[in-house]
């Protein structure tokens, strides 16, 4: 006969295994599912943070962007203000050159015949005259243009030296102001009339023979009156008006 055998272990039923095995599994997955919760947390705030962080710069661009649009607009305005202020600058100057140029050109004066050989001067003693010289001879051939020698009028103008005595031939006197008149004398003819205003340089006349004369030529006199007696050096004068004799 055999003896019967009985286990110290306690018999655990099939039901309460599977239970704690189903308790296990359970609790598995909450950490698991905790865990997961967690990364997904962690995921969207990484996530946040990145799209301000782009967010924000994007926006520091952009008002960079806006900065450097502005600079630059304002650097071109500043520069088209310099530029029409050099331009306004510019046309004052060219304006104010134009002016002095024609002040210059309205108060110069100028030789009294082109292409000449100067002759008998100022002072000269010789049989021709009854005293010295009392002008500047230019020697030019019969029919030369006569010019004014400066801007005035016209107080003397006709044969018989214009009142000055038939020595002179047909003549002109000028008056040019400041106490100032020029006279141009033995004229083949004369193209102006007492009163006329004329400009520096105009046609007056044309050259001649006439009156006390030993060839054709101009005689040319700066007066300080409009009649005989009152005459200066006129190369001198016109030399110091600028004038080259």
């Amino acid at each position: 006969m055999f003896e019967r055998v009985t286990s110290r272990f306690p018999r655990t039923s099939a039901p309460r295994t599977r239970a704690a095995v189903l308790a296990a599994g359970l609790g598995t997955s909450v950490v698991l599912g905790a865990g997961v919760a967690a990364a997904v947390d962690n995921t969207a705030a990484s996530g946040a943070a990145g799209a301000v962080q782009a967010q924000a710069a994007a926006q520091s661009k952009a008002a960079e962007a806006q900065a450097k649009a502005v600079e630059a607009q304002a650097a071109k305005a500043q520069k088209a203000a310099e530029a029409k202020k050099a331009a306004a600058a510019k046309a004052a100057q060219a304006k104010k050159a134009a002016k002095a140029a024609a002040k210059k050109k309205a108060a110069s004066w100028t030789d009294p015949v082109k292409s000449y050989k100067l002759s008998a001067s100022f002072a000269q003693n010789g049989g021709m005259w009854a005293h010295k010289h009392s002008g500047q001879d230019y020697a030019v051939p019969t029919g030369t243009p006569v010019l004014a020698a400066h801007g005035g009028t016209v107080v003397k103008a006709g044969g018989n030296g214009a009142g000055d005595g038939p020595a002179y031939g047909n003549a002109v006197v000028i008056k040019h102001g400041n106490k100032t008149y020029s006279q141009y004398a033995h004229l083949s003819s004369v193209n102006v009339k007492v009163g006329q205003v004329v400009k520096t340089g105009q046609k007056i006349a044309l050259s001649g023979n006439t009156g006390n004369s030993s060839g054709p030529h101009l005689h040319f006199e700066i007066r300080t009156t409009p009649n005989y007696g009152s005459a200066v050096d006129p190369a001198k004068f016109l030399r110091a008006n600028g004038v080259t004799v």
